[in-house]
């Protein structure tokens, strides 16, 4: 058998292991996995040393376009992406306008067309004047599914009630992810805002107690009627009991970087508003329960919410200031450095989990038959985002990280899609050859 590529004796690192071997790619496609023979592949990349993961699935980045592109754009984000391993990415429907309609979906497709670095879906936003359509909206091709803010958001995508919920959760029968803080206790808290308010207000005003009772309802609507859910950036210890206990029914649940790396009050008197995020940074009692979840098995995805502000718009006092931060570069120096979990753990979370929350079909994992989608990580390669350096360089078009001079150590030197080497040591090579995600409907 001969291939038109083959990684050697890279540390292939799979949800079941990890261990020394080769991969053969025809086609775009992972053909073998074990011993090749020198000579057998047109072109062969010695990954001697480096670990060979899956290629990276961010399944929550806000890239901004239409509507805000003076702070990310299409081209801009999936270049981040490609950057930091990540080989697909599923976009969040709060631009201008929002994605909640057949033709804005369209309109973002179209965008993406030999601009896109890396894989790409969009997520269909819920509003209480589309409910009758979500269910024809949710099947259409290019979109994971349907995103449901039962707390404040952009424009009409509000789902604040619960009967619009249960009316959304009626529509359809994909799997629905949630941003999880309750509207009205949002809403009654901003009149506790301080004389003169700072960032560290952020996690007071949007409290512990604001997720945990959107959560609680969503479970709740969730169990009548039978439509799956999966909560995204979970942020609270209050909220994982009542997750554990919905997860035989079917819910799944995400972890960002950024919610396991940052503590209150520290990170709000050292970064200020570029610690503001929703739902918020919180206290060392909230991140450690979070990381022993993790720990224990309790995630099944880890998402970016790369979720980027200029520097300008940061800058405005608190609250004029917007909630985001950029992530999708930095998601496996972060999550390396912190050394929670196992390399297949983190596989799992990064990849295999995303497939098998959304049905991704031809990606997600090291398999033959799979794209052939890798990142190759070098474990003791120490850099700080920005640094100065090509393999660092900030590629989001906001130009900041909240990890911005922190020695962070397992970056990806080399990504691959489809089997196209596509990023060297921070290079990109082009052009831009990001597909449609499809989904196994």
């Amino acid at each position: 058998m001969t291939y038109d590529l083959t990684l050697r004796n890279g540390t292939v690192v799979r949800d079941a292991g990890v261990d020394v071997t080769d991969i053969g790619v025809r086609n775009g496609k992972i053909v073998e996995i074990g011993g090749i023979s020198a000579g057998m592949a047109a072109e062969e990349i010695d990954a001697t040393g480096l670990h060979i993961f899956p290629g990276l699935i961010d399944t929550q980045v806000h890239f901004r376009e239409p509507g805000m592109e003076h702070k990310e754009d299409l081209e801009s984000g999936t270049r981040a992406a490609i950057a930091g391993g990540v080989t697909a990415i599923f976009e969040m429907p709060n631009t201008n306008p929002t994605t909640t309609s057949q033709e804005a979906l369209e309109d973002k497709l179209r965008r993406a067309e030999g601009r896109a670095w890396c894989d790409h879906a969009f997520f269909v936003g819920a509003a209480t004047d589309n409910i009758s359509e979500l269910a024809g909206l949710e099947a259409l091709p290019g979109t994971p599914g349907i995103k449901v803010f039962v707390g404040s958001s952009t424009g009409s995508l509000l789902v604040p009630d619960d009967d619009h919920l249960r009316q959304v959760f009626q529509q359809g029968r994909f799997r629905t992810p949630i941003h999880s803080e309750d509207h009205p206790r949002l809403e009654s808290r901003k009149g506790l805002l301080s004389e003169h308010p700072h960032a560290r207000e952020h996690p007071f005003l949007r409290d512990a107690e604001c997720a945990r009772l959107a959560t609680e309802r969503v479970l709740r609507l969730s169990a009548e009627t039978g439509r799956a859910v999966h909560i995204l950036h979970l942020s609270t210890a209050d909220e994982i009991p009542m997750i554990e206990a919905a997860k035989p029914g079917g819910t799944t649940v995400e972890i960002t970087p950024q919610h396991l790396w940052f503590a209150a009050p520290e990170c709000y008197e050292e970064l200020g508003t570029l610690a503001q995020m929703n739902p918020p940074l919180r206290d060392a009692s909230h991140r450690d329960a979070l990381r022993a979840a993790l720990q224990r098995g309790f995630f099944d995805v880890i998402g970016s919410d790369h979720a980027p502000h200029t520097l300008e718009e940061k800058a405005l006092p608190y609250p004029k200031s917007p909630s985001g931060m950029p992530g999708v570069q930095t998601i496996l120096p972060v999550m390396i450095t912190l050394n929670l979990i196992s390399l297949s753990e983190l596989a799992k979370l990064t990849s295999y989990g995303a497939r098998r929350i959304y049905g991704i079909q031809g990606k997600g994992g090291i398999e033959i038959g799979l794209d052939a989608d890798f990142a190759l990580v070098d474990l003791d390669r120490m850099a700080a985002i920005g640094d100065g350096s090509s393999l660092t360089k900030i590629q989001s078009k906001c130009g900041w990280s909240p990890y911005a001079g922190v020695p962070l150590k397992g970056w990806a030197v080399k990504t691959l899609l489809r089997g196209r080497l596509v990023m060297d040591e921070g290079e990109l090579l082009g052009p831009p050859s990001g597909e449609v995600v499809r989904f196994n409907r």
